[in-house]
């Protein structure tokens, strides 16, 4: 593991991404993708930790825009998220990766009770190791959910896999012009608003100096060379 900066990584998957060109569900192409983006790093004994959203399912925020009690919608929105790590799970377990599914919301028959130590043990015995159901909480999303696991098992970095290569001043899509950042404060994050993560995510890595990379994981070789220091995507860090 010379080469690699990183050995213990937290990886921040969307929902969405999981559609692949589909408006809905699971798009059996994508998990095949990402497992072959981890394999190498899994192989050279880079310990991963996953946490993907459920948006490609059910969001409970635009449930309750509809109507729907907010708490009720975030429920479901947790179970989403069950459904894509074991979508995952089974993709990597096929592609030889040793997999484990850890549930905030118990779950005995599919998925094992998420306990910090536990999960450790898992990431120390090689095991890479999915935390689903967010923070088994309603009002919290998945990004704050990536962030608090990161901090309880002393991940190195919280990676979140964009469609984009890093943070921009303004849309790069819309605007042309717009500027990309090699690395930018977690103030400035929070006070232009640029929406890498959510508020609360972004407090909580910055209160516990957890830093945040963003980059395009469809780029080929992308995550290999962000462990290994490569200048990939933006990286959130503290001021200096």
């Amino acid at each position: 593991m010379g080469d690699y900066k990183y050995h213990r990584v937290l990886l921040k998957l969307s929902g969405e991404a999981l559609m692949g060109s589909q408006d809905f569900g699971i798009d059996p192409a994508v998990p095949q993708r990402i497992a072959n983006a981890i394999k190498p790093a899994y192989d050279d004994g880079i310990q991963i930790a996953v946490v993907v959203g459920g948006g490609n399912i059910y969001r409970g925020v635009e449930g309750a825009a509809e109507g729907m009690d907010r708490a009720q919608g975030d429920n479901m929105g947790m179970l989403a998220t069950v459904i894509n790590s074991l979508a995952l799970q089974d993709c990597f377990e096929k592609n030889g990766m040793d997999c484990r599914v850890m549930s905030a919301i118990e779950m005995h028959a599919i998925s094992e009770t998420y306990i910090r130590r536990r999960a450790i043990r898992h990431l120390e015995k090689g095991r890479l190791t999915i935390f689903a159901s967010g923070t088994g909480n309603p009002y919290f999303t998945t990004d704050t959910a990536a962030a608090l696991r990161a901090c309880e098992i002393g991940a190195e970095i919280l990676m979140k896999a964009t469609k984009v290569d890093g943070i921009y001043n303004k849309d790069p899509k819309k605007y042309p012009e717009a500027k990309k950042f090699d690395t930018i404060s977690y103030r400035d994050v929070l006070k232009w608003r640029l929406g890498v993560m959510d508020a609360t995510a972004t407090a909580l890595c910055q209160d516990n100096h957890m830093p945040i990379m963003v980059f395009n994981m469809e780029q080929e070789g992308a995550i290999v060379d962000a462990l290994k220091g490569l200048p990939v995507g933006t990286t959130v860090v503290e001021e200096d």
